[in-house]
């Protein structure tokens, strides 16, 4: 790739974290679709740039469609690829927005795996007997889970978040989610209760000089990692009879199900996640519609 096209990828890319507020995997994965953009089609310089037609960009989705991309990656290539071109038009670098009639396919909304709310009690009694042992790495696994369904947050969000942004008398945790937008999700007892005996007694066996502020912390007293709790909500859920194999998401998704199952308000449901768009979160009414319609399909004479 030229000299050019780093430079105005790096500055695209500035563009999108510092101005934008987009999350590292928005930044990565929208830099990563038009640099194979640019490579691909053969832009070299200005003039190369300012001569891309909607032909060329329809032409080069149809191009990522035949490989075998899934309907997700093309509808997300198709936003990268506006968000660039209206950039590129706003800093002059085109005259006018060859992505402004670019169209997308629409993403198939498929409905999440989710727990239902014996398994949920029973991979959360799971981790209360591992941690029944005292090792600081079970605490913290209790303590993660407890919070992760009792809160519905994001696992970035809670490896991120910091000992002074858990209020244990208010039940209130403080999480920074997309677009470094600030909210705070209340949690309940059980949450409560893994929380004070990671505090009082995993954290401080794990801690070292360098932890710094981090509530969650790995074995050698770092800051926790996603994938670390990946893998504990992964060894959990083995010995859930019955349980799909989810990750930390399936548990936002089943909290958020469970949630709305229970009588809550979309709206507040919402707020809890942090989407940005109630429409997003609307897809948890499906589940429980489909699960509705299963039950009673199942239960029902004339179903």
């Amino acid at each position: 790739m030229t000299v050019l096209c780093h430079e105005v990828l790096s500055a695209f890319e500035r563009h999108l974290r510092a101005e934008r507020g987009r999350s590292e995997n928005t930044v990565r994965a929208y830099t990563r679709d038009v640099a194979a953009f640019l490579d691909g089609t053969g832009v070299e310089d200005d003039a190369d740039l300012r001569e891309v037609t909607l032909a060329d960009l329809r032409g080069w989705l149809g191009a990522v469609a035949r490989r075998g991309a899934a309907r997700s990656t093309v509808a997300r290539t198709s936003a990268s690829l506006r968000t660039f071109f209206r950039w590129c038009e706003r800093t002059g670098r085109v005259e006018h927005d060859p992505a402004l009639r670019l169209a997308a396919p629409k993403r198939h909304r498929t409905l999440p795996p989710v727990l239902t709310q014996r398994s949920a009690a029973s991979l959360l009694e799971v981790a209360g007997v591992a941690a029944d042992d005292a090792d600081p790495v079970h605490l913290r696994d209790r303590a993660a889970l407890e919070l992760l369904y009792g809160t519905g947050i994001r696992v970035g969000e809670l490896a991120g978040a910091d000992v002074d942004d858990v209020d244990l008398d208010a039940q209130v945790l403080r999480v920074v989610g997309k677009g470094d937008k600030e909210r705070r999700v209340p949690f309940g007892a059980p949450a409560r209760d893994a929380v004070s005996d990671w505090l009082e007694t995993g954290r401080p066996a794990l801690a070292t000089a360098t932890s710094g502020p981090a509530l969650l912390l790995g074995r050698r007293g770092r800051r926790v990692d996603p994938r670390q709790v990946r893998d504990a909500v992964h060894r959990l859920l083995e010995h859930v009879p019955d349980a799909p194999d989810l990750g930390p998401h399936g548990l936002r998704h089943s909290a958020a199900t469970h949630l709305l199952e229970g009588g809550a308000d979309l709206r507040m449901v919402q707020e809890l996640l942090g989407h940005a768009s109630l429409a997003t979160t609307q897809i948890y009414t499906h589940v429980s519609v489909d699960r509705l319609k299963r039950s009673y399909a199942q239960a029902h004479p004339r179903a």
